[in-house]
């Protein structure tokens, strides 16, 4: 006798095949508190964000979706890459979170700056708002160079942590005072003494 529910009984084809997208992102739990990473197709990091709560993960979301492409998937297995280098730099293994990245989400005042701070300020040192102004050929700017980190979307990746005012302290970080002291503090203890 032959099973009248056989159609309805079809093969198990194992965890679906999520196709390619424009952007994959993951929120990662990290010592330094929750990111959200989003990889271009290309692997290229378009985003390394503070991300607490759901309202800053759509704020992110809508922002990607906006300037870089609607077609936004949460897919962790793009961002593996980014994930371990992040993990290396965080456990003092690796200096630099050593991934491809793409300036899509900031403006153009911020990619000067970002792309000056990652020219001249090396892991273990520290520099001033000022003094970084003065770098990217903007001296008088330091407000407008704080502002513009403020609003880095590769946070760590590109260390906008390892800038600090004149005034003392550690200033204002996107993660939040901790997270800054968290990051100089790693940095320092893995920076050799020169000689």
């Amino acid at each position: 006798m032959t099973n009248p529910f056989a159609a309805f009984d079809p093969p198990l084809a194992g965890p679906p095949v999520l196709e390619p997208t424009d952007v994959s992102y993951v929120l990662e739990d990290t010592a330094v508190g929750r990111l959200l990473i989003a990889v271009r197709s290309s692997g290229a990091v378009v985003t390394c964000a503070y991300s607490p709560d759901t309202a800053s993960e759509d704020r992110w979301l809508t922002r990607i979706a906006g300037s870089v492409s609607p077609r936004v998937l949460r897919h962790p297995s793009p961002t593996d890459a980014v994930r371990r280098a992040l993990a290396a730099y965080l456990t003092g293994s690796a200096r630099s979170v050593d991934v491809p990245t793409d300036l899509a989400l900031a403006t153009p005042f911020q990619r000067e700056v970002l792309t000056g701070l990652v020219a001249r300020i090396g892991y273990g040192q520290r520099t001033t708002y000022g003094a970084l102004a003065s770098a990217v050929e903007h001296p008088g700017a330091a407000r407008a160079v704080g502002t513009a980190l403020g609003g880095n979307p590769l946070c760590i990746v590109l260390p906008c942590h390892r800038v600090l005012p004149a005034s003392g302290g550690v200033g204002g970080y996107a993660g939040g005072a901790a997270a800054k002291e968290h990051l100089l503090t790693l940095e320092a203890a893995h920076t050799s003494p020169r000689a």
